[in-house]
């Protein structure tokens, strides 16, 4: 069984016509692994609703300690991307368990996401990869320590 822990970020914006800006809004991974058959065990565990940019080593410590209280060895992050390899890096502690962040570098309510391929990808990766903390994004498979989010580029790469 697989805990999903959602955090917010920019793949659970939506438009907020108050302030003609974007806002965190629900998960939006329940409703597309719903809508996608999904056919393995899995619990959605809603911790925050936090822009990324706005996440802070307390935030993350919430994150690493409902971790280390958790039943669940596979654990899927939904994250935002500015700070995912931080909250990536904060959570290398944690040896026991296979634990996948990924996020989406486009709202999921645009038509252009990056977001279904980018959970498809932790969803499956969660399942197979073995003990340790993993960023996944724009199909591949990061170690904490080795990737960066290239903004120019907008694409998640290995550092050199």
């Amino acid at each position: 069984m697989i805990e999903i822990i959602t955090t917010g970020g920019t793949i659970d914006k939506v438009y907020f016509d108050k302030n003609s800006n974007y806002q965190v809004g629900d998960p939006f991974i329940v409703d597309l692994l719903t809508k996608m058959n999904v056919n393995v065990d899995y619990q959605i565990s809603p911790l925050m609703k936090v822009d990324s940019l706005d996440m802070n080593d307390s935030d993350r410590k919430k994150i690493f300690n409902h971790i280390a209280k958790s039943n669940f060895n596979k654990i899927l992050i939904t994250h935002g991307t500015d700070t995912i390899v931080d909250t990536a890096t904060y959570l290398n502690q944690q040896k026991n368990k296979t634990i996948v962040l990924t996020g989406s570098l486009k709202p999921a309510l645009f038509v252009d996401n990056d977001a279904i391929f980018n959970i498809g990808c932790a969803f499956t990766a969660v399942q197979t990869l073995g003990k340790g903390v993993y960023v996944i994004m724009n199909g591949q498979i990061f170690e904490p320590s080795n990737c960066r989010k290239n903004k120019d580029k907008n694409i998640f790469e290995k550092i050199k």
